[in-house]
C-alpha cells in the first residue's frame, strides 16, 4: 500500500490531492513539519533531510512534492492524462512548470517568507528580504498569468498534475496575504471545487501546522 507522510502543509497538500485524483487507497501519516515527528529517527530513515511530504511505495522512499505528483501519476493514472505521456511536448511543458514552480513561486519567493516571518525563531527577522521575495512572486506569478489568459489548465486542455502544483502554491500566497490578478483567483476557484481537492484538503489540513 502507498503511503503518504506529512499534513498541515501546501507541499503535504499537493501529494494528498493527487492521490484523491487517483481514488487511490493510501494510508495518511499526517505528521506536520516543524513538530518533532520528522525529527524522530524513524522519520530520518525515511527522509534524512527530515521534510514532508514522503511517500513510500512498497520498496520505494521518495521525497519532493512535484516528483511524488508525476510518480503518482505515471504509476498508478496512466490512462488518466493527471500526468502527460514521456518522451512528449506535453511532458516537456509539464516537467517546465513543475520546475519553475518549485524554484520560482516556491522556494524563491513563498519560502523566503515562511522562514522570515513565520519562523523568525530560527532565521531571524529580515524585512528586506521578505519585501524582495514578494515583489520576485508578483513578478513571477505574472508569467503563470499570461499563460493561463483563454485557458484554465497549465499544459494542454485538461487538468494535470501541473495545475495541482499550481493552485497549491497559489493558495499558500493567498494565506500569506499576496494579492492575486482576478484570471488566477477564477483559475483557483475553479480547481478548488474538485471534489479531489476538497477532500484532500479536509484531510491534510486536519492537523495544525508546525511552528
Amino acid at each position: 500500500m502507498v503511503t503518504i507522510w506529512g499534513g498541515a502543509s501546501s507541499r503535504s497538500m499537493r501529494a494528498h490531492w493527487m492521490a484523491h485524483e487517483l481514488a487511490l487507497d493510501y494510508e495518511a501519516k499526517l505528521i506536520g513539519s516543524r513538530t518533532g515527528e520528522t525529527q524522530t529517527e524513524a522519520f530520518r530513515l525515511l527522509n534524512p533531510k527530515e521534510k514532508i511530504p514522503v511517500l513510500v511505495d512498497d520498496n520505494l522512499v521518495l521525497t519532493e512534492s512535484a516528483a511524488i505528483v508525476t510518480y503518482l501519476g505515471d504509476t498508478y493514472g496512466q490512462d488518466s492524462f493527471l500526468v502527460p505521456r514521456p518522451y512528449t511536448q506535453e511532458r516537456a511543458l509539464y516537467n517546465q512548470w513543475n520546475s519553475f514552480i518549485q524554484m520560482e513561486l516556491d522556494a524563491h519567493t513563498l519560502y523566503v517568507l515562511r522562514k522570515h516571518r513565520d519562523l523568525t525563531h530560527l532565521y531571524g527577522e529580515a524585512p528586506a528580504a521578505v519585501a524582495t521575495a514578494i515583489e520576485g512572486f508578483h513578478k513571477q506569478v505574472a508569467v503563470a498569468e499570461r499563460a493561463l489568459s483563454g485557458t484554465n489548465f497549465l499544459v494542454g486542455d485538461h487538468f494535470t498534475g501541473a495545475d495541482v502544483m499550481m493552485v497549491t502554491t497559489l493558495k499558500w500566497a493567498e494565506a500569506y496575504q499576496i494579492e492575486l490578478a482576478p484570471g488566477l483567483l477564477e483559475y483557483c476557484t475553479l480547481h478548488t471545487a474538485r471534489s479531489a481537492y476538497r477532500q484532500a484538503g479536509r484531510l491534510n489540513f486536519s492537523i495544525s501546522a508546525g511552528a
